[in-house]
């Protein structure tokens, strides 16, 4: 396990499988979350309004009403964090869900060190720290306020989604996305409506842009027949 989080990050896991729930529970604890359990909607909505959380993890599937009518009343008036938990591996119901607000998909069966590593990047998106508002490595800055990159002291031109790429990137050092995933966190879309290839392209932009030898990347690396990582040092 990692680092713990602030305890001040709050968790909310809405399951009608107690299993599911106990298990989640039980490894978000250990990681230094607090959480929170509620097996349906109606205990979900009450839960929301007692004690807002920080995250939502939200089962697709509940009894009586579904987490999808959750997401969108709970969308009217709040901006809470939402993963969802589903069965479905339906790329229009991912896509589906993240129009509707999600801010990431979950498909079961999954691991709790994957949600860990999920919530710990989403937290990390929507909830960013004073401190973290910029980025330093080894000759290599990025400032999310001012949204300006520097190399070696020296000011890089970014279009607006090389910015978000590479800082979403970078906010979760080592942790390999597919391009799927990069559509989706960073452009907020899909392969069903948008190629792959513009993922592919804007990397290639970016070690253009940031990298000494672009063919011998140092920041951006290529995991064959998976997708993109950061590497925070050389």
């Amino acid at each position: 396990m990692g680092v713990a989080p602030p305890r001040t990050h709050r968790i909310l896991v809405v399951d009608d499988d107690e299993g599911v729930r106990a298990l989640l529970t039980r490894y978000l604890e250990l990681e230094g979350y607090e959480v929170e359990q509620a097996g349906d909607g109606a205990s979900a909505m009450a839960a929301l309004k007692a004690h807002p959380p920080d995250l939502l993890l939200l089962d697709v599937m509940l009894p009586s009403e579904d987490g999808l009518h959750i997401l969108t009343r709970l969308r009217k008036d709040s901006d809470v964090a939402v993963i969802l938990l589903t069965g479905r591996d339906a790329e229009a119901d991912r896509v589906l869900g993240l129009k509707l607000g999600a801010d990431d998909y979950v498909v079961k069966p999954f691991s709790p060190a994957e949600i860990a590593a999920r919530i710990a990047t989403v937290l990390r998106r929507v909830r960013p720290a004073a401190a973290s508002t910029r980025l330093e490595f080894d000759g290599l800055t990025i400032d999310m306020t001012t949204r300006e990159v520097a190399v070696r002291g020296q000011p890089i031109t970014t279009t607006a989604k090389e910015f978000d790429l590479l800082a979403f990137l970078a906010s979760s050092p080592r942790q390999v996305f597919s391009r799927e995933q990069l559509l989706e966190h960073v452009w907020q879309s899909s392969s069903a409506w948008q190629s792959a290839d513009t993922v592919t392209e804007h990397i290639r932009r970016l070690r253009k842009r940031i990298e000494q030898d672009p063919e011998h990347p140092k920041w951006i690396a290529t995991v064959w027949s998976v997708g993109y990582r950061f590497e925070p040092s050389p």
